[in-house]
């Protein structure tokens, strides 16, 4: 099936570059639509500013340097809280997936606490780490760390047998099993998980940073609403859909450099 797939594609050379075509007409479609709609006096202004004055606003708060203050503790909160949580998180996953007795014992307590929403651990964390960045990076970390867990274990599980029976009847056992079979074979589905926890990291800053936080993205915007600087809360919003954006593409990016053989990623355009 794939390589009928890719035959039809090497027929067709000009879909991706429609394809990418699409992609970036489709934003700028809603853009124009958005401009035309408040000019029309169809949305109104003082609730959906025209993304003209959004510009305005995000290239002045570029130019004075607020926006890069806030945006880099963000960041490092973001990526600190990725770090601790992926790491136990895969590690735990591939174990769980390919020891039927590891998945006995923690499957049902990752089962009970994934979907406890993780931003109301946060007033837990404040009292075992007050206001600190601890709490929010922790808040992160616990996030990212149930659902690469889940993710990573099924990425093995889904691991065909045959390629296992293979490498054992080849000698290859053990340690030499698991680096030469069993995580290449699961690191499309981990890279999948990676780059949905990323994005789930920047939600959870954002929504720790309002209610926990004088500094970072999310306060910026909570402060922007609190004060009525609707231009500047939009701003703010552009500013996550582009981190959003950008987190995704690189590590697609990575994920096609690492894995090159690999038909399970998502096409980046």
């Amino acid at each position: 099936m794939k390589s009928k797939m890719g035959n039809m594609q090497n027929q067709y050379p000009l879909n991706d570059t429609v394809y990418r075509a699409i992609s970036v007409l489709s934003p700028v479609v809603l853009i124009l639509a958005w401009e035309l709609s408040v000019y029309a006096n169809l949305l109104d202004s003082r609730y959906f500013p025209p993304p003209v004055k959004i510009f305005a606003v995000l290239i002045q708060l570029v130019r004075t340097g607020e926006l890069f203050d806030h945006l880099s503790i963000s960041l490092q909160r973001i990526f600190l809280g990725f770090f601790l949580g992926s790491v136990p998180g895969i590690v735990l996953g591939m174990l769980m997936g390919w020891k039927r007795g590891l998945r006995a014992i923690f499957d049902p307590i990752v089962n009970a606490c994934f979907p406890i929403p993780k931003i109301t651990l946060l007033p837990f964390f404040l009292i075992i780490f007050g206001l600190g960045e601890t709490s929010k990076i922790f808040t992160i970390a616990i996030g990212v760390f149930f659902l690469m867990v889940i993710i990573t274990m099924h990425g093995v599980m889904r691991i065909d047998p045959v390629l296992v029976h293979a490498g054992q009847n080849l000698g290859t056992t053990g340690w030499k099993l698991f680096t030469k079979i069993i995580l290449p074979a699961s690191l499309p589905t981990i890279f999948t998980g990676l780059r949905l926890s990323l994005n789930v990291s920047l939600l959870i800053i954002v929504a720790t940073e309002f209610v926990a936080s004088e500094q970072g993205i999310g306060y910026f915007i909570w402060l922007s609403w609190s004060t009525l600087a609707i231009p500047k809360m939009y701003a703010g919003l552009v500013v996550i859909a582009v981190l959003g954006i950008i987190f995704t593409y690189g590590l697609n990016r990575m994920g096609y450099f690492l894995m090159p053989w690999s038909q399970d990623l998502p096409m980046a355009y």
